[in-house]
């Protein structure tokens, strides 16, 4: 069976920042990627003043994408920063109508989410959303009867996220080893994340402190698993 993996994700920078180390594993051993970005991350810091910052995000989008071994890549094209209940309803409706499209009347694939844990990693309201439109429409794909194995949502664990944080929005301490479904160490591949990660050049603040902080366990990513 062909494994179909769809990403569905708030930024273009989200994908690299969180679960980039599993994405690069799953495509080098066969999986079919496609990934999803539901805004074009528009506004994100701006360091160079750039005219049209999303279009450029969006550039460093696809490049991270070709890193990865993405299949193919989807912009939603919502409003960075906006997202709420109805955009929620309606990204659903879009991923479930995405899914039924790649999956179309192949019968040799098992289709498996990834996206965000449902308080967000950070409590970001567009990583929120990503994760419950995700689980939203995986849960009514499959009881249409689609291939849908799990869905897996990655987080932070408590080790690296010891206590809340309210400097931005309110950010949950991570998750504890009991709630954690799955680890995927892959740093023997850490090298080539640090490199997705630095695709998002205009990001290059977050990215390099990103980098600083975890060092090769920026290829250690964590999962929620629902089935």
């Amino acid at each position: 069976m062909k494994k179909v993996i769809i990403g569905v994700f708030a930024h273009p920078d989200d994908e690299a920042f969180g679960p980039s180390a599993t994405l690069l594993m799953e495509s080098q051993t066969g999986s079919e990627i496609h990934l999803v970005t539901l805004t074009g991350g528009e506004a994100g810091m701006n360091p160079d003043n750039l005219s049209d910052l999303g279009s450029e995000r969006l550039r460093e989008w696809k490049k991270a994408g070709e890193l990865i071994g993405a299949t193919k890549m989807y912009h939603f094209g919502y409003a960075d920063g906006e997202l709420g209940n109805n955009d929620h309803i309606h990204i659903t409706k879009r991923l479930e109508t995405l899914v039924q499209t790649i999956a179309g009347d192949r019968d040799d694939i098992e289709i498996e989410f990834m996206s965000m844990d449902l308080n967000g990693i950070t409590g970001h309201i567009d990583h929120i959303v990503a994760g419950r439109s995700a689980c939203l429409a995986f849960y009514r794909l499959r009881a249409a009867g689609l291939p849908m194995t799990k869905i897996r949502l990655a987080c932070i664990p408590s080790n690296y996220m010891t206590a809340m944080n309210t400097d931005f929005v309110f950010m949950e301490s991570g998750h504890t080893p009991d709630e954690i479904s799955e680890t995927v160490d892959a740093r023997h591949l850490a090298s080539r994340i640090h490199e997705i990660i630095r695709c998002h050049y205009t990001q290059r603040s977050d990215s390099e402190t990103h980098i600083a902080r975890l060092g090769d366990d920026v290829a250690l990513n964590h999962f929620i698993v629902r089935l």
